[in-house]
């Protein structure tokens, strides 16, 4: 799948597991790594991750649309076979619905990602210097409001209209960027509302992943064009 997480291994399931099967690995894999239940082991990011994965195939309609993207991955090139990869040959129509995706859908969505996402780091540096302080706390308040309406924004032209077939892999990367920062803006509005340093660290996890999946979409987009 490329360098993207492969849910059914994190869970340790096969991809024919039955939904009763996945909840049961994900019953089983959250006990085993919860520090309440084995404290020799420091789980909190497999916890993460574990959480991540139980949540897309958890749903029966996100495991479908994930189970494509599988495939998808699987059909491309080897990473020595990529200088061989090219394009496939297309009509007038196609190369234009391209074209429109790109302009109208790929660069403002991908735009709007990048202004969540980078400031976090920077906003996060700032709540520190004193979490309880009230100025400090609106500032970041007022940062996941902008992040909030950005992402309303994305959701809603991402979802707008069809992306072309040959860029399947981008939008599926995009459909799952967007997911984790929705995922990561509450976990970072819950610290906001009992202080909790583990929703702040959550969000932080999330955030990184959904980074993560923005890089992937511009790299199999290069990859494509």
């Amino acid at each position: 799948m490329g360098a993207t997480t492969n849910h059914y291994n994190i869970l340790k399931v096969t991809p024919t597991a039955t939904q009763a099967e996945i909840k049961q690995a994900y019953r089983r894999l959250v006990k085993l790594f919860h520090p309440d239940t084995n404290q020799e082991i420091t789980g909190h990011e497999q916890i993460i991750r574990i959480n991540a994965a139980y949540e897309v195939l958890g749903d029966p309609q996100q495991r479908h649309s994930y189970d494509q993207l599988l495939n998808y991955n699987s059909q491309l090139p080897r990473q020595g076979d990529r200088q061989r990869y090219r394009k496939p040959e297309t009509g007038r129509d196609a190369d234009k619905q391209l074209e429109e995706w790109l302009t109208k859908i790929y660069k403002p969505v991908n735009r709007m990602l990048k202004s969540i996402l980078t400031p976090l780091k920077k906003e996060i540096d700032k709540l520190s210097a004193d979490p309880f302080d009230d100025e400090l706390l609106e500032a970041f308040q007022n940062y996941l409001e902008t992040c909030r309406t950005f992402l309303q924004k994305a959701q809603s032209l991402f979802r707008s209209q069809p992306n072309p077939p040959n860029l399947a892999g981008v939008a599926a990367h995009f459909y799952y960027c967007i997911n984790h920062v929705s995922d990561g803006i509450e976990e970072l509005e819950m610290f906001t509302l009992n202080y909790d340093e583990r929703y702040l660290h959550t969000g932080q996890e999330l955030f990184k992943i959904a980074a993560k999946l923005r890089r992937e979409a511009q790299v199999t987009l290069k990859e494509i064009l």
